[in-house]
């Protein structure tokens, strides 16, 4: 059975797919409450809730001419300033408490005999989530849209020798702060990852692009320093095994689209609008 938060955010994923297709014409709070079969009283309250700002000042976070705005005022300084958020609080972004451990060539190998895997399920402002983590640290972070059976056996698939137990550990409660606003809250979250040393150094880099900002696949493979090799690391976006940790989302195309996600397009922007409020009101603090 579905949560109220799972319904409440399938609205408001549904209202910022309408907003993305109809942005060009700034649609009214009237029609996309509509849309969702709301009123325009409730709707605004539900997604103030849910964003922290009116469905009208959401929408400046999600039009194509904001997102090459972003790109514009971010591309010569994207990585250099990433350790100079100026956030309140830490003064740094919590995705820089990240430190990625990658497997031994054993483990990586043999689909994890010899690791003890906890895994939990827990819920997000998009979706039910679930969360696994190893001795060493977080190993897997998925949207599971599909039910905690089929979420639990996609996780299996991915290590299908190791052994299972459904149990919240301290790994998995500190990843789970990124959901809180009072980001200081957060320590280091560590994180225990399977893939090659390719795909490990474009998870490193990607967690250099300070929330509430954007990047290219082609500034990324310059970053990476395989400057033509937009292709390979978007393969290496694409196979992220820690959704919102490694921040995926935040790469979209050179145009200013969004472009594909794995946990859908809707999600991604609401996402990306989503820290970009959160980014601000931080600094207006």
């Amino acid at each position: 059975m579905e949560t109220q938060q799972q319904i409440d955010f399938n609205r408001i994923a549904a209202s910022i797919a309408f907003i993305k297709e109809h942005f060009k014409s700034q649609p009214s709070l009237e029609q996309i409450a509509e849309h969702v079969h709301l009123s325009p009283f409730h709707f605004q309250r539900m997604f103030q809730d849910w964003a922290g700002v009116s469905p009208k000042k959401f929408i400046q976070y999600l039009t194509i001419e904001h997102a090459k705005n972003m790109l514009k005022e971010n591309c010569s300084t994207l990585f250099d300033t990433a350790y100079e958020s100026g956030l309140s609080g830490t003064g740094r972004l919590h995705d820089l408490f990240i430190n990625i451990e990658g497997m031994t060539p054993g483990e990586y190998k043999n689909g994890g005999a010899s690791l003890t895997i906890n895994y939990s399920f827990a819920e997000s402002p998009f979706g039910n989530i679930i969360v696994a983590s190893t001795h060493k640290g977080i190993c897997y972070m998925a949207f599971a849209d599909e039910g905690r059976g089929i979420g639990f056996d996609t996780l299996r698939s991915t290590f299908p020798n190791a052994r299972y137990q459904q149990l919240v550990d301290n790994f998995q409660q500190h990843a789970l702060f990124i959901f809180d606003q009072d980001w200081s809250k957060i320590k280091e979250i560590k994180l225990h990852l399977k893939g090659t040393p390719f795909q490990i150094k474009v998870w490193e880099t990607l967690l250099q692009v300070p929330t509430g900002t954007l990047t290219t696949y082609a500034q990324l493979a310059e970053r990476t320093g395989n400057k033509l090799a937009s292709r390979a690391v978007g393969s290496a976006v694409g196979a992220n095994p820690v959704a919102l940790l490694i921040p995926c989302h935040r790469v979209i195309k050179s145009t200013g689209d969004t472009g594909n996600y794995h946990w859908g397009s809707s999600r991604k922007q609401a996402i990306i609008g989503w820290e970009a409020v959160r980014a601000e009101l931080q600094v207006e603090k």
